[in-house]
């Protein structure tokens, strides 16, 4: 079991050394599983004898010395959005319980080419339509919700039952339940990855990714999973980096932007001074802060409901028409809602989206930036009987799903790469991250920016006491 809280660039290491075997290391995670499920409810499925089966492949060939790299013989999750073969892919619905994948995901299938151990399928938001995932609790406080959609992979990974979880991030969904249950969320540039297997959300703002406890995890993840793939029309014909080789390179001389409008309006207190502190320790550290203004700030979140609910609907107009009772009330009123929006609107959403890329691409070419930071979630993590609005100090009420979104929205409207890090804990104990964004493709200047911050302090090594 101690095993299970090293890193995965650790356990990787121990694995190689046959030091540990892949089998031990799975039992233990299964073991781990069947210990916090009680509390948690992480998992849809675990998929115990494929999980074995792959961990005794992995100890045979690390045996015959064939190493494939950091992932091989590690015990791994994905999100139930992800098709397994001859797995039900439920996206945590009772619409799709009857729903078989015939073949793996590409994602899917990376990673068992890496060697990775896949021991299950972890709860979403239904159809991943939502920020809080409501059957999964935060693994820092089970009573508070673990952010969502991705919720059941970062409870996964924060409870040690796993090195990496896979996600996906529509509107925040691998980013906000990094930032509340205290782990690197890495949302890379849009078309970096291949969507080919996964169940959409919309479309056009959809991107996988991986949630891990570190930076350099997080990478590794990302470095299995990513290449292009004709198959998925948003994929992007672009070298795939090496992003490990900038790790540890630090941040002396990188311009870091931030923003004196929309990242830090109607945001917890706690949360700013956390994330207002680790700018302080970037500029120590070397970087230079140059203030910005976010372009067209009123219209990003517009942008990002007008663009997603649309699309949602449109692709569940025949489920909804067919099952419409087996779908939960909140994401059936949602998707109801999208219908209703014309498509005068829906284009008009496009029209300006266009402009606010344009605008950031020159935002970022007119400072010279190579990242701009700010808060990865604008309050910690909610209790799960209170989700519906935050009520700010100035007596703004908010509703919970945009005040969750809303500083996720910008990463997913311009495609840009973002990473979410942690950056503390609020005085109960909650944990508080940062996210920094980056220029198209350049998800590895991100993960030097993010582990140059994570090499000052132990947040990524602190485990909940459940």
């Amino acid at each position: 079991m101690d095993a299970l809280h090293l890193s995965l660039h650790e356990v990787a290491q121990a694995l190689r050394a046959r030091k540990l075997s892949s089998v031990e290391l799975a039992q233990a995670a299964l073991a781990r599983i069947q210990a916090t499920e009680p509390k948690l409810n992480a998992f849809v499925r675990t998929t115990e004898r494929r999980a074995l089966a792959a961990a005794e492949q992995a100890d045979r060939e690390l045996a015959a010395g064939h190493w494939r790299g950091a992932l091989h013989g590690v015990p791994v999750a994905v999100k139930d959005l992800y098709d397994m073969a001859g797995l039900p892919t439920t996206a945590s619905s009772k619409v799709r319980h009857d729903h078989v994948a015939g073949q793996d995901a590409a994602c899917v299938r990376r990673l068992a080419q890496a060697g990775a151990v896949i021991i299950g399928k972890t709860h979403t938001h239904e159809f991943a339509y939502g920020v809080t995932t409501p059957t999964t609790g935060n693994p820092w406080d089970p009573e508070r919700t673990p952010g969502g959609s991705s919720g059941g992979s970062a409870a996964a990974v924060a409870a040690r039952d796993c090195f990496l979880a896979l996600g996906t991030d529509t509107g925040g969904s691998i980013r906000i339940p990094a930032g509340l249950c205290g782990l690197v969320g890495l949302k890379p540039t849009f078309g970096r990855v291949s969507r080919v297997g996964i169940t959409s959300l919309s479309w056009s703002l959809d991107h996988a990714g991986p949630l891990a406890r570190t930076v350099a995890d997080a990478a590794i993840g990302l470095q299995a999973i990513a290449g292009f793939d004709a198959r998925d029309t948003g994929s992007a014909d672009v070298p795939v980096a090496d992003y490990l080789a900038e790790l540890e390179l630090g941040v002396q001389g990188l311009r870091i932007g931030v923003p004196h409008n929309f990242f830090f309006a109607h945001v917890d207190a706690e949360v700013e001074r956390a994330v207002r502190a680790a700018l302080a320790d970037l500029e120590r550290a070397g970087a230079e802060l140059v203030d910005v203004e976010i372009p067209l700030d009123e219209q990003i979140v517009p942008v990002e409901f007008g663009l997603l609910m649309p699309e949602a609907s449109s692709y569940h107009q025949k489920m909804l028409r067919e099952r419409a009772d087996l779908y939960g009330a909140d994401v059936r009123a949602l998707l109801e809602l999208g219908e209703m929006l014309p498509a005068t609107a829906y284009l008009a959403a496009q029209r300006r989206r266009t402009q606010i890329k344009a605008a950031w691409q020159q935002m970022f070419d007119a400072a010279r930036l190579d990242a701009l930071i700010g808060p990865a979630v604008a309050a910690p993590a909610a209790l799960r009987t209170q989700l519906d609005v935050i009520t700010w100090p100035d007596g703004t009420v908010e509703p919970l799903i945009n005040a969750y979104a809303r500083l996720e929205a910008p990463g997913n409207v311009t495609g840009l790469p973002s990473i979410a890090v942690p950056c503390g804990f609020t005085a109960g104990g909650l944990p508080v991250g940062f996210q920094a964004l980056g220029r198209p493709f350049a998800e590895a200047r991100i993960v030097r920016i993010a582990r140059a911050y994570e090499r000052l302090h132990d947040w990524s090594t602190r485990a909940p006491a459940l």
